[in-house]
């Protein structure tokens, strides 16, 4: 039995394949399998998958009958692991240099917990590299429960950052659901579940950011699925009363997270937007619970699509006013504003 299984499921993108395939197989830490997943990719992922398998024994490769997207690979992937902890690798990024041995370590010096937490830096492709901005929250020694460190959750919520002790993934029956976002009801049970969380502050992971091609840029009406997605959420939260303490904590975040996503220019067909927002808004009050707090950016939610616009258009001139008085005082155009405070605008 392996220590690792590493799951890479792939679809269009034999273009960075073979970089990702290599960071893997180039560990130093070599007790791990890696199961590929060809999503029915119409490019040569399939083809470059087989290569791979030929001509090392550590890779398994799985090709799917028909295109079922990232989730359900990965789910397709979990039957064939063996290993003691899973990993998820999206086939576009790569695993850094003595990052499976970091982890490994880090596994035996915490005693084998359910999840281990560790960091990436997003890489970009015209050469530069950013860290997780929030890399100390993983400067934790202790193991820890959610509960016990909630700023673990601050973290971004998905699933390659972290590797699982493939037992407890099992035992709770933890799997992807269909469509876009689905590490939503994956990660938030998943860490909210688990009773031994350890982190490991150290870059494992280079993210990459493509320019073109990423599907969470694509703009189309599928990022509508984060509503089901979160529905997934409170009803796992609905069948475990020990969680109970968590809904306001997730009714906020979905709040913020569809915001979010209403937010960015290249989500959502400008005509979609309207239906999104009264969407989430339904959803956010359905599912408030009695005497949640409701301030800040998601009050918005408590309002109509107008008074939303209304607000972004106010922000956005605000934002305009502060460049162009900057512009003046960069240039000595003009008088400079008296006080930095007096540039603070409220979005």
């Amino acid at each position: 039995m392996p220590r690792f299984s590493v799951i890479v499921p792939c679809y269009q993108v034999q273009g960075f394949l073979r970089e990702c395939l290599d960071s893997v197989l180039g560990q130093s830490f070599g007790d791990f399998e890696l199961i590929a997943v060809d999503d029915r990719s119409p490019d040569d992922c399939g083809a470059i998958l087989d290569e791979y398998a030929g001509r090392d024994a550590r890779v398994k490769v799985l090709h799917l009958p028909e295109n079922v997207g990232l989730g359900m690979a990965r789910n397709a992937g979990l039957p064939h692991a063996t290993g003691d902890y899973l990993l998820f690798l999206d086939s576009d990024d790569t695993l850094t240099p003595g990052a499976l041995r970091a982890v490994a370590d880090r596994l035996a010096e915490t005693a084998d917990p359910d999840v281990l937490v560790f960091d990436y830096a997003r890489t970009y492709w015209w050469g530069g590299t950013r860290r997780n901005v929030l890399a100390h929250l993983l400067a934790k020694e202790e193991v820890f429960t959610a509960s016990e460190y909630p700023a673990i959750l601050d973290l971004l919520m998905v699933v390659w950052n972290k590797a699982y002790r493939r037992d407890f993934v099992t035992e709770h029956g933890f799997a992807f659901p269909p469509g876009y976002y689905e590490d939503t009801p994956w990660t938030f049970p998943v860490m909210l579940t688990a009773r031994r969380i350890a982190a490991l502050d150290r870059i494992c992971l280079h993210y990459r950011q493509r320019r073109q091609g990423n599907i969470l840029s694509t703009t189309s009406r599928r990022h509508f699925d984060i509503h089901d997605q979160y529905e997934r959420v409170f009803a796992y939260l609905a069948g475990r009363p020990e969680l109970a303490s968590w809904r306001p904590y997730l009714h906020r975040k979905m709040g913020e997270h569809c915001l979010d996503i209403l937010a960015k220019p290249d989500r959502l067909p400008p005509a979609d937007k309207a239906e999104f927002f009264r969407r989430t808004a339904r959803m956010f009050r359905a599912h408030r619970p009695e005497g949640a707090r409701v301030d800040g950016e998601v009050a918005v939610l408590t309002g109509s699509w107008t008074g939303y616009r209304l607000r972004r258009q106010s922000a956005r001139a605000g934002r305009a006013a502060v460049r162009r008085a900057l512009g003046r005082r960069a240039t000595g155009d003009g008088a400079a504003p008296q006080a930095d405070a007096d540039l603070t605008v409220v979005v």
